[in-house]
């Protein structure tokens, strides 16, 4: 990844010869290890006995172990006639093409080497070779000889190009000459620099543990003028990088950025800082990022004195590992609970000071998906996400605390199997803490309470238009409906969830009763004369009761949910006097009905389809609360059975 670029496009110049030079020498390993294995490749070529050599020390100590091409290059290399075949020939000239860019470009770009303009030319001559022989089959001799040969009698060779330009970056390495300054790569800094410096790293050092491993965090310091300048390479993506500069007593961050949501992330990280923001639109830079577009911003602090001054630079830096594969985690952790849970988790990670990195290095989703396997099909089925079981807020309370349970337990070296025992344990205890049910049985109750309210709404209205209530009244009951197919799915794989099913299946029917009020409400309206005054008054006492009686059911199954046989027995008989005033409230609508039935056949006598109608409405309403008591019941069972009591 090319952060130099990305430095350039900040306009910070000066920062980029180290990493120039730095990344020169990795390079210049690179190509004399390419070298090397073409060399190998054509002596295995006309000998077999070559492809005995391992190479994979080599391979690793060039940073090439994970490429595969390269032990490939030498074992099936072949000649065919007078031509030197080679797999992954056109790899093999573009890795060649990368590397000789990237190690000539501080000897040629850096405005220090007087003769820049010859070796400028010689790297173009090689470009030019290398790709005009990418779509070859192989290479001929010549060509094998123009690539390796050190004579330079001979004329000039990749090899010779590469060996001169090595001499010139360690001129330049010298002629350059850093110090490391607690973690620090600094030069031509002030005395007056240092404890602003040895300020970032403290608090860069203090959080930088918690990435165990992960690259980044390197750091470059030099001056420029009246400012001192601070590089930081967060990670591996080449628009991922932040520079620092102090300018008096002032701190100006200029961050660039990616991926918009956690630019965002990181946004309001330095907010709790004290910084303020300001946030260009998104931006390319050619060559940059595959020419994608990314986002910079730039933060700024204003300090009152020296100390306030440190304590900026050390806060930013605290705060920097917390971005680190901050979006790998951010979609790991999506696979549990929803987008906005997701980044509001990382922001309690980083808040609490443990971060993601060690659940991602703990195993992060895989880590999830065995301890979800571990506590048994009971609870979690293939598919099944996280807050589908635990809800949001378990979910969520759980995967906070398996984050800093991985990052404490890192940080002690313990073994993997400790972690995921623990992990077991929590997910254990998450699952004895939370009941899905319950909140399937609140949610369901709400609905029934907003059916209840709108009915009773209705009623008061008397004539006004009502299509849009009674539409609502339809929606909520098919979402109410709904919740009731979700139970016996659970029910066909979770035994538990029979109760549930039964008991929302008398609630539907408290649902149902009221869905049907509101339709033959609508038949009301069409009567060319409104029901009578008293009418509507004893009909709306009898739709009132039925909304307290449903409060209560509410309250219950609140209560019920928190119901433990080794808490404070006072919540049991707030319960169970919760749940009789239910039971007493059927007995005052029965009570109402017949009021309503003497006062519809004092008022209507004389209109019977008022009569028929009026009647129905009222009795329509009962049947809600002679449902209200069958749901009690068998919440009252369900309590009794949670608390370990026989009912």
């Amino acid at each position: 990844m090319q952060k130099d670029k990305a430095v350039a496009s900040l306009g910070q110049q000066s920062l980029l010869m180290p990493a120039w030079i730095t990344a020169a020498l990795a390079a210049n390993d690179r190509l004399k290890l390419y070298l090397s294995l073409l060399q190998a490749a054509s002596r295995h070529a006309l000998s077999a006995d070559e492809s005995s050599i391992n190479w994979s020390q080599e391979l690793a100590r060039a940073g090439l172990g994970q490429t595969g091409w390269t032990q490939d290059l030498v074992r099936h290399a072949y000649m065919d006639d007078q031509l030197l075949v080679l797999p992954h020939m056109a790899q093999l000239l573009q890795a060649l093409d990368d590397d000789l860019e990237t190690m000539a470009r501080p000897v040629t770009d850096g405005g220090i080497v007087t003769d820049a303009e010859r070796f400028r030319t010689r790297r173009a001559h090689w470009h030019d070779w290398l790709q005009a022989r990418r779509d070859d089959d192989g290479l001929s001799a010549p060509n094998l000889n123009s690539l390796t040969h050190g004579d330079r009698a001979s004329g000039d060779s990749f090899h010779l190009l590469v060996m001169d330009l090595h001499k010139q970056i360690n001129s330049l390495a010298s002629a350059i000459a850093t110090e490391n300054l607690d973690g620090a790569h600094v030069w031509h800094i002030q005395p007056e620099d240092r404890p602003l410096v040895r300020a970032f790293m403290r608090g860069l050092n203090r959080t930088a543990p918690l990435k165990f491993g992960h690259p980044g965090l390197d750091t470059a310091v030099t001056r420029d003028g009246e400012r001192l300048l601070i590089q930081n390479d967060i990670g591996t993506n080449d628009a991922h990088v932040l520079v620092i500069t102090d300018e008096g007593r002032s701190i100006r961050l200029t961050y660039s950025e990616l991926h918009v949501i956690r630019f965002k992330f990181f946004q309001r990280l330095l907010e709790q800082a004290g910084f303020s923001w300001e946030v260009a639109e998104s931006v390319m830079t050619p060559g940059m990022n595959e020419n994608k577009p990314y986002t910079v911003g730039q933060a700024t602090l204003h300090a009152e004195d020296d100390a306030t001054l440190q304590q900026g630079l050390e806060d930013v830096a605290a705060r920097i590992v917390f971005v680190i594969d901050w979006n790998r985690a951010r979609k790991r952790l999506q696979l549990f609970v929803n987008k906005a849970t997701a980044v509001d988790l990382l922001e309690r990670a980083a808040a609490r000071g443990h971060g993601h990195m060690g659940w991602l290095m703990s195993g992060g989703e895989q880590l999830v998906y065995s301890t979800m396997e571990a506590v048994g099909s009971d609870a979690f089925r293939f598919g099944d996400r996280l807050d589908s079981v635990l809800g949001d807020t378990g979910a969520r309370q759980f995967l906070l605390e398996l984050m800093r349970m991985c990052t404490a337990l890192l940080l002690e070296q313990q073994p993997q199997a400790v972690i995921e025992d623990k992990a077991r344990l929590l997910m254990g205890r998450a699952l004895a803490q939370h009941h899905l049910e319950f909140d399937l049985m609140a949610e369901h109750a709400a609905y029934c309470h907003a059916l209840a309210q709108t009915v009773c709404d209705l009623i008061a209205q008397g004539e006004e238009d009502s299509s849009q209530l009674v539409a609502r009244i339809k929606r909520w009951e098919h979402r109410a409906d709904g919740l009731v197919v979700q139970a016996r799915q659970r029910a066909e794989r979770q035994p538990r969830w029979k109760p549930v099913v039964q008991l929302l299946l008398q609630a539907d029917d408290v649902a149902d009763a009221l869905e049907e009020t509101a339709f033959l409400w609508t038949l009301v309206q069409l009567q060319p004369q409104p029901l009578p005054a008293a009418v509507l008054h004893t009909v709306g006492k009898l739709a009132d009761t039925t909304l307290a009686a449903i409060q209560d059911l509410v309250k219950a199954i609140e209560i019920a949910r928190m119901l433990d046989p080794e808490l404070d027995s006072r919540d049991s008989d707030v319960f169970l006097e919760t749940l009789w005033r239910m039971l007493r409230a059927e007995r005052t609508c029965d009570e109402l009905l017949r009021e309503a039935r003497r006062t519809i056949v004092v008022t209507l006598h004389a209109q019977a389809a008022a009569m028929q109608l009026a009647t129905e409405l009222a009795t329509t309403l009962e049947k809600a609360s002679d449902a209200l008591v069958a749901t009690g019941y068998a919440l009252r069972q369900m309590a009794f059975e949670k608390t370990g009591v026989h009912a």
